[in-house]
Order: structure tokens, then sequence, then C-alpha cells
């Protein structure tokens, strides 16, 4: 067994080194609101919606079939992917940011993007920014104020946006109540129509690849989409393309970046030493008619609970793709637990370098998945986050939920729910993928050790062994909603 062990590390470490030599670009694009379901080759029995380029995608790479994002809303996801750390450690204990305010990473915390500018590469982000930025009046350089429906004018500058951290260009907008103002690096330079958004960063990121022909320096090219996210708003040559009504129709749309983003690649000769990612930032959300589409035959969270905003799997299992020819088998599927706040890591374990100090708490590397070998995880467990604040934590098969309901926007909601209802939710997913058959008051045991884990990870200000680090905030209230037991929140009772 020694020897057994001595010849996996040698050959796993050579991989490493070999990888870390190499330096493959990187291409991540992250969906908005699509559900697990709307993947064609994840939903096979319910999934309507025609996704050729991603499903080609993953038969070239492998699937993850147990990722989450770090939130089942969109911005906390983000600054988990870009940091490595959960965004409840942040001032944003629930919700979304709204721009008009300072950025959401504070100035001098370690990006992915910073990150592999340290390492020699170009970074570039083309699309949905949406981790807040400040802009200044482009006459006066005095801060402005959202008012009615917030586009900021053309010619406002922005000091605090995605070229202060850590990315050398950006082409997008910050968010969707504002996607008419397109900015490129640090000023807004247009205003344009919203259905000309995808189109906009489809083109914007082939031309970006198309530039990469030659240059000796290798990239890394971030595009958060911000579709199919409302407005829904598909360009006439797919609408009606689906079926499906216009959700299916911008899915489609959507699925069509992905598909000349890697198409861009091959033409550039660029598509063998690129390391491609997929996925979304959340679940589907309300607003793309699930229950119409249901009736339709189209499952947008595929067997799982919710969507959308929700603690349960719905809202924040997510589609995770990654294509990396050479070394990734295609056709192979992962069922290993992982998070979007793993990326960081295992960026840095793909390169060998050293984790930027501060960075980093809540991210484990997921490099030797890729390779059909276990995860060496050092963290317990994976905290879930809906909306609303409320908590799931999830340790193998077995996953708590500190929320009577949803926590979010599906029925039952926690005001629906009596003072008789269990106050929380513990399911065992092997068994109970649906999450139906709540074990919460047969299975004090559990509980007990789930929770006083995540209270653990919570209090320690990281959930992965490291330097001491702390939360931006005094207080984290791990129960949104009154306790049976009390009447009271747990902030409330205390400890």
């Amino acid at each position: 067994m020694k020897n057994t062990f001595f010849v996996f590390a040698f050959f796993f470490l050579g991989a490493v080194a070999a990888v870390a030599d190499e330096k493959p670009n990187v291409v991540f694009i992250i969906c908005d609101d699509l559900g697990y379901g709307d993947v064609q080759c994840l939903n096979p029995a319910h999934g309507k919606i025609k996704t050729p380029h991603v499903d080609q995608l993953a038969s070239q790479g492998m699937i993850f079939t147990d990722a989450h994002s770090g939130s089942s809303v969109c911005t906390p996801t983000r600054y988990g992917l870009l940091t490595g750390r959960y965004s409840w450690r942040t001032k944003l204990q629930k919700g979304v940011v709204q721009g008009f305010s300072p950025c959401l990473i504070a100035e001098g915390r370690p990006t992915v993007a910073g990150f592999y500018s340290s390492q020699g590469y170009d970074t570039a982000i083309i699309g949905k920014w949406h981790l807040n930025f400040e802009y200044l009046d482009p006459q006066t350089g005095k801060r402005l104020k959202a008012k009615g429906k917030a586009v900021p004018p053309v010619g406002a500058t922005i000091p605090d946006g995605p070229v202060d951290r850590g990315f050398d260009y950006f082409h997008g907008i910050h968010h969707a109540r504002s996607m008419e103002a397109i900015i490129e690096n640090g000023e807004v330079i247009e205003h344009d129509p919203v259905e000309n958004f995808l189109p906009r960063v489809t083109q914007k990121s082939v031309e970006y690849i198309h530039a990469r022909k030659g240059k000796e320096k290798p990239f890394f090219l971030y595009v958060p989409l911000g579709s199919p996210h409302t407005p829904i708003v598909p360009t006439g040559e797919w609408v009606g393309r689906s079926g499906l009504g216009k959700y299916g129709d911008f899915v489609m749309q959507t699925d069509h970046a992905v598909g000349e983003i890697s198409k861009a690649l091959v033409d550039q000769g660029l598509s063998d030493n690129t390391l491609v990612v997929f996925t979304s930032d959340n679940g589907c959300s309300k607003a793309a008619d699930i229950k119409g589409l249901a009736e339709q035959g189209h499952w947008v969270s595929g067997e799982m609970r919710g969507s959308k905003a929700d603690i349960w799997d719905g809202g924040h299992r997510v589609p995770f793709i990654v294509r990396w020819p050479g070394r990734i088998s295609p056709g192979t599927r992962c069922s290993q637990l992982i998070c979007l706040t793993d990326f960081f890591r295992t960026a840095v374990e793909v390169l060998g370098a050293e984790v930027p100090e501060g960075s980093c708490e809540d991210s484990v590397s997921f490099l030797p998945a890729l390779f059909g070998k276990p995860i060496d995880s050092n963290r317990v467990g994976v905290v879930h986050h809906s909306i609303s604040g409320h908590f799931a934590y999830r340790v193998g098969d077995w996953k708590l939920l500190l929320a009577r309901g949803s926590g979010g926007w599906s029925s039952p909601k926690e005001k629906d729910k009596g003072p008789d209802s269990a106050e929380a939710q513990l399911y065992n997913l092997a068994e109970d993928p649906k999450e139906q058959n709540n074990l919460y008051n047969r299975r004090s045991d559990v509980v007990k050790k789930l929770l006083d884990q995540l209270a653990s990870d919570v209090e320690s200000g990281r959930s992965v062994p490291g330097p001491q680090s702390k939360n931006d905030v005094e207080k984290i209230n791990l129960w949104k909603s009154k306790r049976a037991d009390t009447g009271k929140t747990k902030k409330e009772a205390g400890r």
C-alpha cells in the first residue's frame, strides 16, 4: 500500500508540476440565473431546451454533479468566486448590491484576477460585475447618487471598479438594472439598449480571444454573462427557437455565446492550452415562469427542490463543467462536493504557486478531481446561503438548513410555516435528494454536530486551516427565523 501511495503521489505531483510549467490560458464563463436543469445534458429526462454547445463542452471535459455557488443570488456568489471567501463574512448579510456604492471587495484584498496578474497573465472581465462601485460625475468629479432607474451618465468615471481589483481590462455593466450603461475600464462610454448586451459580450469576448494570437503572455478571461437573467430579451433571430417561450430562447442564445467563445479558441489555435470553466451563479429565477416551463415538460432545477434565492439545492447547486484538453479525460463526471469559492485555490495549485496572503479563507483546490482523484480537503463542510441570509451546512450526505421553509422565494416561505413546524430542516441527500423528508426532530445527534461545526466555521473567520482571519462584521446571526424554544432569534437569545 505504501508503494502504491508513493507511485500515485509521484505521478500526481509530476502532473501538477507539468501544468504549472505550461501556464494554461483560462476562460471562466459564468451564466446569470441558469438553472442546473437548463443544461440539456445535465437533465436528459426533463431538459427541453437545446444547449448543444454546452453539451459539447461537457462531452470534451468533466461534469461536476455536486457543485454549488456561494449563495443562491448574484452578488455573494461573485464575491466568493473572485476572493475564495464567503460573502457573508462582509457587511453583505443578505440580498445583493445595487451599485453607486463602494466596491464590496475591499481595497487590497487579493482576487483571482490579481493573482493571475502576479503570475504573468493578462486579465480581462467582459460582462456583468455586480459587486458595487462608485460613479463620479463627469463634470464635477463628485460622487453620484442613485436616482430613479439609476443609469449613470455617459462620461461618469469609476474609481473602484474591476480594473482596481486586479483586472487589466473591463468591458461590461454593473448589473441588470443599469444594463444600458456600458463601461470600459473606468468610464461609462455609451448607453445601449438592453437586448444588445448578450451579443455585445459575445462579440467582445471573441475579439479578445482573437487578439491573443501570437502573444506570449497567457490570459485569464472572466466572462460573467448577464443572461438568462431578466430582462429576458432574446434578439430577433432567437425568438421562437426553443418553442418554450422567451426564457427558453434566451437560454439557447446564451448557449450560442458559449459556442462562439469555444470556436474562437479553436480558430486561434488556443484551445489545446486553455482551461475552460462553464457554470452559473445560482438557480433559475421565477421570472422565467418556472411553473409554465414545467407544464411544457422542462424542469429548470432538474430533480431538485427550489430555485434562485432558496436554501434548497435548486437555489445553489449549479452546472459546473471543465474542459482542459490533454489533462481532463473527455466525457467524465465527478460527484465530489465543491463550491465556486474553490476556484481561487485551484488556480493557485494549477500554477504551483503560493496562496496570496489574506485570501482563500473558504477555498479548497479541486485540482485532483480533474485527474480523477479524491479532493484532499481539510474543510469539514460547505456553507450555503439564501437571499434572506438563511444558512445551510453540508457535510457529506447531510444537509442542515437553519430555515423553516425555502429561505427565499419558493413556497413555503418562512412566514407560511406555522409555530408547530420544525424550526429547521435536516436531510440526507443520498436517501432524499429532493429534500422532502425532514429529519431535524429525529436526528438531534447529527443536528448538533453540524450546527457546532457551522458555528465554528462562521466565527473563525475561515473554514479552511490557515493564518488567523476575522470577519468584517462583529456579529453574524446564524438563525434568521424565530426559534420554537424561545420565540427569539439566535441573535436575540445569545449563542
